[in-house]
């Protein structure tokens, strides 16, 4: 985007997984970012401003927004079964506090506001998680309707990288297997996904901000190819030389979708995003393996 030096971007969780991902892209391509998140960045770079904030708090969002131009959305309980478990937590911070940010926005006039949803938007499982997305998507449209407050919606698919945590499947999986030399997965192991890495999540989600053409839309960020969960488990074996046990827990995998998530009930059209060139599913895999193993032997 040409000035890019003069335009203030306030990324909302850029302390996060993904949100930490888009923060470094926004600074290498010259805008003046500031991370607002509970806790400091450990990937927080020198450029960087940092804003400590609680997004229930109105009044410190809209000293944060104050003299921005774009605002970032990426604060969410992320992990679907803390999301099962707790649905106050949930909708409070992902529905209550993307309200939040909504609002200091059309205070503010912020030029675009991109809110970090997902896949679960569009799904009739997700159980409290995919129910505070659509709510949050439906809030972002009124204001755009009511107020003329210009947006993106991103959808963001299964991701993985090597900042993850434990709200992450992947990094979850990985933890687990070089702790118990196990590879566990509840289901049939035949639910499919296209996975995505987060630093390639992070450059399309700034190619859209630098794009008029997503301006009041929805926008799906996936991988190319379609993966079965039990094969992502064998690749994962593999790279780890196949000395790994992979073991079937036969119980329901509450809330997640097999195939699609998409739902006859939720139609909000889309148009679907994937990066080319890409990060490589088994090459992204080694990366977050070794930084998960570097991890594990400093706290061993």
């Amino acid at each position: 985007m040409s000035n890019s030096k003069l335009k203030r971007v306030v990324v909302f969780g850029g302390s996060g997984f993904l949100g930490s991902y888009v923060a470094d892209e926004l600074t290498n391509r010259g805008y003046r970012v500031v991370v607002a998140d509970i806790a400091k960045s450990k990937y927080l770079k020198e450029s960087q401003e940092f804003e400590e904030v609680d997004i229930l708090d109105l009044d410190r969002i809209k000293e944060i927004v104050e003299g921005a131009n774009y605002i970032y959305n990426f604060v969410a309980v992320a992990n679907l079964d803390d999301a099962i478990h707790d649905p106050i937590k949930t909708m409070n911070i992902n529905v209550m506090g993307n309200l939040n940010i909504l609002e200091a926005c059309r205070v503010h006039n912020i030029e675009r506001f991109i809110y970090a949803s997902s896949a679960y938007a569009l799904s009739s499982e997700g159980s409290f998680y995919g129910l505070s997305k659509q709510s949050s998507e439906k809030l972002t449209e009124e204001y755009s309707k009511r107020y003329g407050l210009k947006y993106t919606v991103i959808r963001y698919g299964s991701l993985y990288g090597e900042r993850a945590s434990h709200n992450n499947y992947i990094y979850n999986l990985i933890k687990n297997a070089l702790l118990s030399q196990e590879l566990t997965y509840r289901g049939d192991g035949e639910d499919l996904r296209e996975y995505i890495h987060a630093r390639d999540a992070g450059k399309l989600s700034v190619d859209i901000l630098e794009d008029r053409e997503y301006e009041n839309s929805h926008i799906i960020l996936t991988g190319i190819e379609k993966l079965k969960r039990k094969d992502l488990l064998i690749m994962i074996n593999e790279i780890l030389g196949n000395r790994l046990e992979i073991k079937n827990i036969e119980d329901e995998f509450f809330g997640h979708y097999k195939i699609t998530p998409y739902s006859y009930q939720y139609p909000t059209p889309a148009k679907k995003l994937v990066a080319n060139p890409y990060i490589d599913l088994g090459q992204g895999l080694l990366e977050s393996i070794q930084v998960i193993n570097e991890e594990l032997g400093e706290g061993r």
